[in-house]
């Protein structure tokens, strides 16, 4: 096949996952549990009582993993840490055997030529912290201040980019106003808290990363940025659209790289709360600054004036938004497919945030998966979205946005949080009762887009 589109010299070819999803051992090791564990035992909350008990047994079978990391021809790979392996408790000094496994896979990493990116937190808060009240409480930040301290020092330059935070939106509203991520909570306060203290706790952590690393490394947050589209050019469309932006982006944004809070934010939700958790200093501290952005996209948000149904991720916008259903293809989670809300994402950091360089840190989609009988699992709807995503990455790129890398989400079919083993992101499938990997042919097609460097004719 020819190249038709060539990606920038020296441009970084990943994929990535998260711990809970893949490592399994959850009682292995002094690992106690982390919020996901008790969430998936509570009757309902996850599909047919699914827990990451096991998952894909990464925790056992990393050399393999990694082989085939390396058959791919990646130059990164993105993980994360399991606080609960690190810090049992959230609390104290670390665990030997925990730092061990991640020791152990940063060299079996860069022995193989990759380069290791680590995430502190995706979504695994040690449940010790929880019972003591989670991230609404302030106390939480500190604790992980604390914790990316000491894995920084385990672990060193060995690792090329540390990420403080995957989604903090999604630890906020999804686990602590919907209730539909874990802790399963449903407080429109503690969600609004909980954001706070995760800007917060991102902060503490760029300063600990900053006193544990050499100068060299790099320093990044990781953020699930909405595309958003107001369902026609109505004021009230635009209103909601406004409204869910401050929610979704600008919370987190603002703090991190303005050092304050959006002020509509603050009027929209006046009835919730008074601000007052904010203390002196927490919006200096989160905005400690870092070395790139993290960007996960999935699918646009299209969004018009009315009423959602309930549980809402968005309980400030109630009653004054819905999110309407649109025509065209879609995933398995039913999302829909829209290449161009990523152009359009990475062109608006582009314009916000001139001089910080962008990495596309998940996308991907979840399909029907099944290996056939001679054992081929045929992907084409994915590779068709993998495509077109990355097109539209390029065309960013051209349109100058200073984008740095892309790293498809998954390498491997996990524990997919409340919808259990019953939704396939990876390019490797993974057979549960058995362990059993085999590439998708999507993995082949990735593999064979690293090594031209570019998108195929």
């Amino acid at each position: 096949m020819t190249t038709h589109l060539t990606f920038p010299a020296g441009f970084r070819w990943g994929t990535a996952t998260a711990a809970y999803q893949i490592e399994g051992a959850a009682e292995e090791d002094g690992r106690t549990p982390s919020i996901w564990d008790t969430f998936s035992r509570i009757p309902g909350k996850v599909r047919n009582g699914d827990t990451g008990d096991i998952a894909a047994d990464h925790y056992h079978r990393m050399p393999e993993d990694i082989a085939l990391l390396r058959s791919l021809g990646v130059s990164d790979y993105r993980f994360s840490v399991a606080w609960p392996r690190i810090q049992p408790t959230g609390r104290g000094p670390a665990v030997q055997k925990g730092l061990d496994f991640y020791r152990r896979l940063v060299d079996a990493l860069r022995d193989a030529g990759i380069r290791p990116v680590a995430t502190l937190y995706h979504w695994d808060l040690p449940q010790e912290l929880e019972t003591a009240g989670g991230w609404p409480v302030r106390e939480t930040a500190a604790r992980f201040g604390e914790y990316a301290s000491l894995t920084a020092e385990a672990l060193g330059d060995g690792v090329a980019t540390w990420t403080t935070l995957n989604e903090p939106w999604c630890a906020a509203f999804l686990g602590y106003a919907a209730g539909v991520h874990a802790p399963g909570r449903t407080s429109p306060v503690d969600a609004l808290r909980a954001a706070h203290h995760l800007n917060l706790a991102h902060g503490r952590a760029v300063q600990a990363l900053r006193a544990a690393l050499p100068a060299r490394s790099e320093i990044s947050l990781t953020l699930n940025l909405h595309t958003l589209r107001p369902r026609t050019d109505s004021a009230a469309d635009r209103e909601a659209a406004r409204r869910i932006d401050a929610l979704g982006n600008r919370l987190f944004l603002d703090p991190v790289f303005h050092g304050g809070l959006p002020q509509d934010l603050v009027r929209d939700t006046a009835a919730v709360t008074d601000w007052s958790f904010v203390e002196a200093g927490d919006l200096a501290v989160a905005s400690a600054g870092v070395d790139s952005l993290g960007v996960n996209y999935y699918a646009p948000t299209t969004v018009a004036a009315g009423r959602s149904e309930a549980p809402s991720p968005w309980p400030t916008a109630e009653p004054h938004v819905r999110f309407p259903r649109d025509p065209g293809p879609r995933t398995a989670m039913d999302w829909p497919v829209d290449a161009h809300g990523l152009y359009e994402l990475l062109g608006r950091l582009r314009d916000e945030l001139p001089g910080v360089p962008l990495l596309v840190t998940e996308n991907g989609a979840a399909y029907e998966d099944y290996a056939d009988p001679e054992g081929r699992v045929r992907d084409p709807e994915r590779v068709a979205y993998l495509h077109g995503h990355l097109a539209a990455v390029h065309r960013a790129i051209a349109d100058g946005a200073d984008v740095r890398g892309y790293f498809l989400w998954s390498l491997l079919d996990n524990f997919e949080w409340a919808y259990g083993y019953g939704k396939r992101f990876g390019i490797v499938h993974v057979d549960f009762a058995t362990q059993r990997r085999t590439l998708k042919d999507s993995a082949r097609w990735y593999a064979d887009v690293i090594a031209r460097g570019g998108l195929p004719a």
